[in-house]
């Protein structure tokens, strides 16, 4: 018998179930037999307190410390190492530019327009003739996403939380107040079922006998390509379409870029598929110097949103003792420090952190029982 039972041990579930095991009994049940296997082991590793719509770009900031100052034991190494990410704006895309830094500053955040000889600095390899304006946000870090959900999972266990994996949870039954759910591997029961289960959520929600919420994931594609002979990328930032049609990053002494597709798709092992890998390269071409002769490797993951693109935190307002933890989209990393804080605090029947509150973060806008889902 635990207090909650978590569905996902990816970045949602793993860091709901550290924050929940310091003060309640909880059991995760992943259905993959290597936790992360999904979108989080996929990511694109950035922090970026301006990427993203408002609740994304409140709960990254309120994320801000916990990445800085991670508590103690967490991890042996630090969680972010600079970076810095770089809007880019065509010239018919100037007024986008210009309304996303006003959108970015209305909500707390900070980006800066950049002069245009600035920004060929920072990425010499950008085209002089593509480039009209951009913008700068210095705040914008790498994520060791590794060692941050290893932290959260090491972490949840060290506090009593039991990790069980390769099941997958197909038939939960609600019985006088509780969860039950029957495995190979355990019986299991608790008042509280938190579905964290990423592009499965609403297939989880289903099975609980919940409505579904219309939670769609969505295919990104990501490669790694060379760079020229003596080239070292290594200090440039993170660069992204103001319109985000694609972005780049140096990762490895390459470049990892993307198409930043959003190919609807289904729960499962996403692929790449050529066309997009070959979208990628044309639309990052375009931008930079850059003649792509080989990719050296290509894959695809899920980022899974709701129709409004908010995430999905909080009770279910029809199907008792189910509590939504989804549809964080391709934000979960970055957000998960005070996403976590925020859904075990709701899941307790508490209200918001404070200093989540603080960040313009309101409950009924994540909530499963909001009018727009």
């Amino acid at each position: 018998m635990y207090d909650f039972i978590v569905i996902g041990a990816g970045i949602a579930g793993a860091s709901i179930a550290y924050e929940l095991a310091r003060s309640a009994r909880v059991c995760v049940f992943e259905g993959e037999t290597r936790a992360g296997f999904h979108a989080t082991g996929r990511s694109a590793a950035l922090f970026a307190p301006s990427y993203g719509g408002p609740e994304i770009r409140a709960l990254t900031r309120a994320s801000r410390s916990f990445f800085d100052r991670p508590p103690q034991g967490f991890g042996e190494h630090p969680l972010l190492q600079q970076r810095g990410c770089l809007y880019l704006a065509r010239s018919e895309q100037r007024d986008r530019l210009n309304q996303m830094i006003a959108d970015i500053s209305a909500s707390g955040g900070i980006v800066a327009k950049l002069d245009k000889g600035d920004a060929l600095k920072r990425v010499p390899l950008l085209r002089e003739s593509y480039l009209a304006a951009a913008a700068f946000d210095s705040d914008a870090m790498d994520i060791d996403v590794d060692a941050l959900h290893q932290g959260f999972l090491r972490g949840a266990r060290t506090a009593g939380a039991v990790v069980i994996t390769g099941t997958w949870v197909t038939n939960p039954q609600r019985r006088n107040g509780v969860w039950s759910i029957e495995s190979s591997e355990a019986s299991v029961s608790a008042p509280v079922l938190v579905n964290a289960a990423g592009a499965w959520a609403d297939d989880v929600a289903a099975s609980c006998g919940a409505s579904r919420l219309g939670l769609q994931p969505l295919r990104r594609t990501a490669l790694l390509v060379d760079v020229p002979a003596g080239c070292d990328v290594s200090s440039w930032p993170a660069v992204i379409d103001v319109d985000e049609q694609f972005y780049f990053k140096p990762e490895a002494g390459k470049l990892l870029l993307s198409p930043a597709d959003e190919t609807p798709d289904r729960p499962g092992d996403a692929l790449p598929e050529d066309l997009d890998v070959a979208i990628g390269v044309d639309r990052v071409q375009a931008a930079l110097d850059l003649e792509v002769t080989r990719v050296s490797h290509s894959w695809a993951g899920l980022r899974t949103f709701a129709p409004d693109r908010a995430p999905v935190v909080g009770f279910d307002p029809h199907t008792e003792g189910l509590f939504w933890c989804a549809g964080q989209g391709g934000y979960g990393i970055q957000t998960s420090p005070a996403l976590a804080r925020t859904a075990a605090a709701l899941a307790r029947g508490e209200g918001l952190p404070a200093d989540v509150a603080g960040e313009g973060l309101a409950a009924q806008t994540i909530s499963p029982a909001r009018g727009n889902l």
